[in-house]
């Protein structure tokens, strides 16, 4: 009897692990943005564990303890990026190697200032204003 009711509750605790870790944690829900197509992708770590105990003769057959317990981690590690039909890596990392990142994203920061700067100057092109 306390054999079933042990794999009850970790079938239970299972079940549940896998409703909460689907596809879609692993690869999110993509979000479009200016054009842009972006995947989040993440990493999942689970931790489970069951057990049980029967009691004495002495006791009544249905007298049983058990429990099961589970751990799950979800943590964000890249972005897919996929515009104008090319894909980029965009990786999160920890806060060491936050240099690192400000260098890979200086080349499009770069972009994104000279197409503002390029806007401003084509809306009044010799800097003037005008004459009253």
């Amino acid at each position: 009897m306390a054999e079933r009711q042990l794999e009850g509750l970790m079938s239970v605790t299972l079940e549940k692990i896998k409703e909460m870790t689907g596809s879609n944690t692993i690869i999110g829900e993509p979000i479009v943005v200016d054009g842009a197509t972006i995947l989040p992708v993440s990493k999942v770590t689970f931790g489970f564990a069951g057990g049980g105990s029967d009691f004495g003769a002495k006791t009544t057959k249905e007298l049983f303890g058990g429990g099961t317990g589970a751990g799950v981690s979800v943590t964000p590690v890249a972005f897919l990026i996929v515009k104008d039909g090319n894909v980029r890596t965009v990786q999160l990392a920890d806060s060491s190697g936050t240099v690192d990142r400000a260098l890979n994203m200086l080349p499009e920061l770069m972009d994104k200032l000279s197409g503002m700067l390029g806007k401003k100057e084509s809306a009044d092109p010799a800097g003037e204003t005008p004459q009253e």
